[in-house]
């Protein structure tokens, strides 16, 4: 009598645990992508919108902000452990990593609402794109954000120019393509260099691969917004 094999049953929560594995060590494969895909289905969902809805929602979220009339979606215990099974953003931010800009504030959402990433200046690194192209083929997403604000001191130090500690520099690098693009505008010149880095952000963004086909297929929508310090106020910029 021939010997049989135990049939291995390989279930979505399993193949949802592998994939995790397998992106921190750098793996992501399309098939791990489609489990990934299906795994993330499990989670509590939000009724599906549009890129436009979901821009809409955040564009309402910040106006509440700015008139003191949050409504603090999304904030209790009940939703930290409906979240706690999965999650699917409506909506992914990359922001500036200053503290005066909490996302999740300046837009009132809550858990499981913003998928978000946070780095001095707001740039577009190999990282935060690979994150972001995660969070919209993957859970969802469906518009994503880059929100730079005003007197943004990545900036500022990237048009003061200069000698700077550590790994400081690879910030300012990355920010002087779009100081050189805006000078010889009128006006502040902080302002115009920081929405000029917005759309520069915008733009990379843009030239993924993986997001440029979400774009293609209407399934994605990529914003570039400039925040006021000083009101609170989000004003989109492209």
């Amino acid at each position: 009598m021939s010997r049989q094999h135990p049939q291995i049953n390989l279930s979505r929560r399993s193949l949802f645990k592998f994939g995790a594995g397998a992106i921190g060590t750098g793996v992501l494969t399309a098939g791990l992508g489609s489990n990934l895909l299906a795994a993330e289905k499990k989670a509590p969902v939000e009724d599906d919108i549009t890129p436009d809805k979901a821009l809409q929602e955040l564009l309402e979220g910040n106006e509440r902000f700015v008139k003191a009339k949050r409504r603090n979606p999304h904030q209790t215990h009940s939703r930290l452990v409906e979240v706690a099974k999965g999650q699917k953003p409506f909506a992914s931010v990359l922001g500036c990593a200053d503290s005066r800009v909490p996302s999740e504030i300046v837009f009132d959402q809550g858990l499981g609402d913003l998928f978000v990433c946070r780095v001095a200046g707001n740039i577009a690194t190999s990282e935060e794109i690979g994150s972001l192209e995660f969070g919209s083929l993957i859970l969802g997403s469906k518009v994503i954000m880059v929100v730079g604000h005003k007197r943004c001191g990545a900036v500022s130090a990237a048009l003061k120019g200069g000698e700077v500690p550590g790994q400081i520099g690879s910030l300012l690098e990355a920010i002087k393509p779009s100081v050189e693009s805006s000078k010889g505008q009128a006006g502040d010149k902080i302002e115009n260099a920081c929405k000029a880095n917005i759309l520069t952000q915008v733009k990379k963004l843009k030239s993924s691969s993986v997001l440029s086909k979400l774009i293609d297929e209407e399934k994605l929508k990529i914003a570039g917004a400039y925040y006021d310090l000083d009101t609170g106020k989000i004003s989109i910029l492209a």
